[in-house]
């Protein structure tokens, strides 16, 4: 069963979160990203670290289950609603959604969520704050796992299309059913029809009295964007001294001679890749997802020695 908790971010900004992990007996009374304790028959068993999960862009902690059904039989495992998302605070100052402050609210979770350091697990928006904290805080962050997110800046033309695209949206929608067909099939956007999209746009949505509005506000996601979209940010890769995966679905966003070159960058860099995924890999194909990650998870995921 998940549970939902609270965390405090930077600048006082509350933020809601999914814990995922399959509860037990010797973990019910344990922080969501602390280690499991001692057991009463076999001394001393500390758990594998946790994994926080970051979302990205319109995102909410929610899209994460697919994976997380993954990786919460062996790991504790929680996602964040990232600030202006979900059940989180929505400040609103422009000022409020910089990268700072995204970074900051990482590191208060897992501050707040027990023992570190976690592995970070992050999704576009969500995996640059996450390689931004493994730089700044090495003590916090065990390893890294980037999906499908370019280190390279987008410019001016992508914020703009993003802008046009979040006003095409046919708002109120009169159902989540009603979302799913747009987003996946009537999107004027869309190459062909993907049903995995619909299903990951209409979970965004919630409901109001005139019909379903989308989690977040777009000005929001723009001030978001207008953060880290005109920058490069191989800087901060090349910072991140943990053991990092970049991995890209085969037809996502992110290229593979730039995910290449990211594995390059990173001091302890590896990659894998999805086959067949676009950029929801995650979310549209867990199952190949993991098959993906999990070898790296396995190599770095390794129980803190017991003291």
């Amino acid at each position: 069963m998940v549970r939902h908790i609270e965390v405090i971010g930077a600048q006082g900004t509350r933020l809601a979160a999914w814990d995922f992990t399959e509860s037990t007996e010797s973990t019910a009374s344990a922080g969501p990203i602390a280690s499991a304790g001692p057991t009463a028959s076999a001394g001393p068993v500390p758990s594998p670290p946790g994994v926080l999960l970051l979302h990205g862009l319109l995102g909410r902690a929610s899209t994460w289950a697919p994976a997380a059904r993954f990786l919460a039989p062996h790991h504790r495992t929680v996602a964040l609603d990232q600030r202006g998302h979900g059940d989180s605070d929505r400040p609103a100052e422009p000022s409020a959604y910089s990268l700072e402050a995204h970074v900051g609210d990482a590191e208060a979770a897992l501050e707040q969520l027990g023992p570190g350091p976690a592995v970070l697990v992050g999704h576009g928006m969500g995996a640059l704050t996450a390689w931004r904290l493994a730089a700044r805080r090495p003590d916090l962050v065990r390893a890294l796992v980037v999906c499908d997110t370019r280190a390279a800046a987008l410019g001016g033309a992508a914020r703009e299309e993003q802008r046009r695209w979040l006003d095409s949206w046919p708002l109120p929608f009169a159902s989540p059913d009603a979302a799913r067909r747009w987003f996946g099939e009537q999107d004027p956007s869309l190459e062909r029809p993907c049903p995995a999209r619909g299903d990951f746009h209409a979970e965004l949505l919630e409901r109001r009295p005139d019909g379903w509005w989308p989690g977040f506000s777009p000005d929001h996601v723009m001030a978001t964007l207008d953060a880290w979209v005109y920058d490069a940010h191989w800087d901060d890769l090349a910072q991140v001294p943990c053991p990092a995966l970049v991995v890209r679905g085969v037809d996502g966003q992110l290229g593979r001679a730039e995910a290449q070159e990211m594995v390059r960058v990173l001091p302890r860099g590896r990659y894998a890749e999805v086959p067949g995924a676009g950029p929801l890999l995650h979310y549209g194909q867990p199952d190949a997802w993991y098959a993906a990650v999990a070898p790296f998870l396995a190599e770095h995921s390794l129980p803190a020695p017991s003291h």
